[in-house]
């Protein structure tokens, strides 16, 4: 079947690629033609583990290809998936304009019958935005239908997360449509929901919400663990261990951050609020979280009595591990604030320093986790990237000006770091 994606970004790319993986034509549509230029040079903009040898193999069997043109991708495709930015404004909702446009301009190209697919995160009703928009730049009055069908893409698994997902979840008006997708996603062996537009529309914000309340819920259980001389990761085991709870997403540590979480949070809260409803009990997550960085510099303080004039070692800068993102970080919000105190921050990341110097071009950047130690006053582990687990703690701590370590996000045992003469601290341990 005939696929274009528009937008190429983490879940356009992504989506796009694995869509001809499983046997379909697709023409992956941005307007960053330097980033179209990047993969037709073979190359990706971005880092997902897995993703660049899928494109080349793809590329190489002539079922994927990228242009700038929309025209060419309307034209020659039944499905069109929109997978552009929404990101927020100021006031916590989710900026549509691009999304929009490409309705605009879909409308202005069709010549047949097609189905356009939300794919993009978007909020309840969206769909009825997007046939009011393709219908009023309807050249030809041509018919089609709108459907959602989110995406439950986790950044450092997304190849794998599209290829053998937990669901598939599909929003349709008519039978017709509800037909095709189906055909499309035949390949795929997974449950498939199918519901009205509206009803997938909610699904992707309130399972994104509820994830959200399960980390800031755990983080909030992590005080209480500190303040007692309980241990998080004995209570999220205990709490994990009932099949009515589950133990994912029950990690404590810095706060969840990335483009997806806090801002599907702020977005489903100011949703609520347009349709009537305070959702207060998002908002105390949303609270919860930003608290949780700034609680990891106060321990950090706490452990070293002063911040002023004191050099911090941050390991690890993208918002999880897998990943060279750094949209939302916890790092970002955790490093400002220990330079507002007055430290000087040197940080590794295996993958996203490129990015972070953008954002954070005040800290030194180093070649690797000794370089971090090299007359550090403490080290923060911010993200749990794999290769941490295997560093050499000796060799760590005598680098070390003061042996002070805190564990973002537990990574460590208690005991063994203080074995090692390290003054180590956790989360909620």
């Amino acid at each position: 079947m005939k696929v274009c994606m528009i937008g190429t970004g983490y879940v356009g790319l992504v989506s796009g690629t694995c869509l001809a993986e499983i046997g379909h034509q697709v023409v992956c549509v941005d307007n960053d033609a330097k980033k179209i230029d990047i993969l037709k040079g073979g190359g990706i903009p971005i880092y997902e583990p897995g993703l660049e040898e899928l494109v080349k193999k793809n590329v190489s069997a002539g079922r994927l290809k990228f242009t700038t043109s929309i025209k060419e991708g309307v034209e020659q495709s039944l499905f069109l998936f929109i997978a552009v930015g929404t990101p927020p404004k100021e006031n916590g909702e989710p900026d549509l304009s691009s999304v929009e446009k490409v309705a605009a301009e879909i409308g202005q190209t069709m010549n047949d019958y097609k189905i356009i697919v939300e794919k993009s995160t978007v909020p309840v009703q969206t769909g009825k935005w997007i046939k009011t928009v393709v219908q009023r730049f309807s050249r030809r009055q041509s018919d089609f239908d709108v459907a959602s069908n989110p995406e439950f893409l986790r950044e450092g698994s997304a190849v794998e997360d599209f290829l053998k997902p937990d669901r598939i979840v599909l929003g349709v008006e008519n039978e017709r449509a509800r037909d095709k997708l189906l055909e499309l996603y035949q390949p795929i062996d997974a449950p498939k929901i199918v519901t009205d537009i509206a009803s997938a529309e909610l699904i992707k914000h309130a399972s994104n919400s509820f994830l959200s309340t399960k980390i800031s819920f755990i983080n909030a259980i992590s005080v209480i663990c500190e303040k007692s001389g309980a241990d998080v990761l004995k209570v999220a085991e205990g709490m994990g261990l009932d099949k009515r709870i589950g133990r994912s997403f029950l990690n404590a540590g810095a706060g969840f951050g990335g483009f997806c979480f806090p801002k599907d949070l702020m977005a489903f809260i100011g949703i609520s609020k347009r349709l009537g409803y305070d959702f207060r009990l998002l908002k105390e997550v949303y609270r919860i979280n930003q608290e949780q960085m700034l609680r990891m510099v106060k321990k950090l303080e706490e452990m070293l009595w002063n911040l002023r004039e004191k050099r911090v070692g941050i390991l690890g800068l993208s918002f999880k591990p897998n990943t060279d993102d750094m949209r939302f970080a916890p790092s970002i919000t955790i490093i400002k604030e220990l330079m507002k105190e007055g430290a000087t921050v040197q940080a590794y990341d295996p993958v996203a320093m490129t990015k972070a110097r953008s954002i954070l071009p005040e800290i030194r950047y180093c070649q690797n986790p000794y370089e971090v130690a090299q007359g550090a006053d403490a080290i923060m582990l911010v993200t749990e990237w794999e290769e941490f687990r295997g560093l050499d703690l000796q060799k760590l701590r005598e680098l070390m000006r003061q042996p002070v370590f805190l564990d973002c996000r537990n990574v460590f045992e208690p005991e063994e770091m203080e074995k090692l003469g390290f003054i180590y601290a956790g989360v909620g341990r």
